[in-house]
């Protein structure tokens, strides 16, 4: 992930986007209630009560008051309507400490276990994968929480660069999600960072400019063909793109007016005060859309004197969690706190962590320690 917050754009422009699409199908829902209402019997009788996506995904869930590995229970829906997975990085870590007689470490660990993540849909064998994490899901009782992160050309060169290797093979994979989510409830989050880069000087070939804004309507619009999904389109955070006003053409190009939302901070450490602000100004431009935050690992805020390191979105130390998951933000226009970045895993080779995405326990405790 860039998610950088020392590179900053203040004005930009594009090309008139899609209009808002009808969703054929869709179940009644109130994500800020923490509660779904499904349109089967069935759905509504599961006794399982259980939570929504985390990490690593499980083919079975837990009652409210069940624990799974390292002691992990699931949270209330009343307060997140998502699954935590308990055989999560976070869960088996903690559980390995207890095991080794680290009770602070394990306790700490714990602080995140306890918390539904997000699940990052891999390249290989999507429709297993999501399978996997929205039926565990589902059987507890809660919506999977899902990220769409393999564009052609994503990243910017960076360490998470990489993707589906053409446009043929992207619609392939997210076919395969599709699949695996099937009638399952989910929220999707739709490619962080890519309409920011595409706002970014040299860093989206220019050849492949329509082809982006294609895949990610094409993302948003089938995404919400399915029965029970809610989907916001990721436009950056307030560092990156300072005047939200240069994203207006660009998110709605990409498909915004068809999500049902937008998200801020993937990944990234600036503050709720500040996503809030920067979104409550760019949500009137798009329609009065609702945004999701990305409280992961924004407790402390960013690096002061970030600018002074242009990789300070990059394993920053001296970071911690932030606002625990939740959709009772208290804030209309706030339709959830989450933890989309799973804390622990790495932004990318820089500051000593290992390669991007994968689980790097001793940052973990740093964020959980704050």
């Amino acid at each position: 992930m860039y998610g950088r917050g020392s590179w900053a754009l203040r004005d930009g422009s594009g090309d008139r986007g899609a209009a808002r699409s009808e969703r054929a199908v869709r179940s009644v829902r109130s994500v800020r209630s923490g509660r779904s209402v499904r349109g089967s019997a069935a759905g509504c009788a599961l006794a399982l009560a259980g939570v929504l996506l985390g990490g690593c995904s499980s083919d079975s869930g837990t009652g409210d008051d069940g624990a799974g590995g390292g002691g992990v229970a699931q949270r209330p829906e009343s307060v997140t309507p998502y699954w935590v997975d308990p055989e999560g990085n976070a869960a088996r870590q903690a559980e390995r400490y207890a095991q080794d007689g680290k009770k602070k470490q394990a306790a700490l660990m714990r602080k995140i276990a306890r918390q539904p993540v997000a699940e990052w849909i891999r390249p290989d064998d999507p429709e297993a994968q999501t399978r996997k994490v929205t039926t565990a899901a589902s059987k507890a009782g809660r919506d999977a929480l899902l990220v769409l992160y393999n564009l052609p050309h994503r990243d910017c060169g960076q360490y998470s660069k990489g993707g589906a290797p053409d446009a043929a093979a992207y619609r392939k994979w997210l076919a395969g999600v599709l699949k695996g989510i099937g009638k399952r409830p989910a929220t999707v989050i739709v490619e962080p960072d890519a309409v920011p880069h595409l706002l970014m000087k040299g860093c989206t070939p220019a050849q492949y400019t329509d082809e982006r804004y294609e895949l990610l309507n094409e993302a948003v619009g089938r995404l919400q063909g399915l029965p029970d999904v809610r989907v916001y389109l990721d436009a950056g955070n307030p560092d990156w793109v300072r005047d939200p006003g240069a994203l207006v053409e660009p998110m709605k190009r990409a498909g915004v007016e068809t999500a049902d939302g937008f998200s801020l901070n993937v990944s990234n450490y600036q503050t709720t005060a500040s996503n809030t602000a920067y979104g409550k100004k760019f949500s009137p431009m798009v329609g009065n859309k609702p945004f999701v935050i990305d409280t992961s690992r924004n407790g402390n805020g960013p690096v002061r004197g970030a600018g002074a390191d242009e990789e300070a979105w990059c394993n920053p130390k001296g970071r911690a969690l932030g606002e625990a998951p939740t959709t009772k933000t208290g804030d209309q226009i706030v339709d959830g706190y989450l933890w989309i970045k799973r804390p622990g895993e790495s932004d990318g080779e820089c500051k000593g962590g290992p390669k991007a995405g994968q689980w790097w326990p001793e940052y973990a405790l740093d964020l959980a320690g704050g």
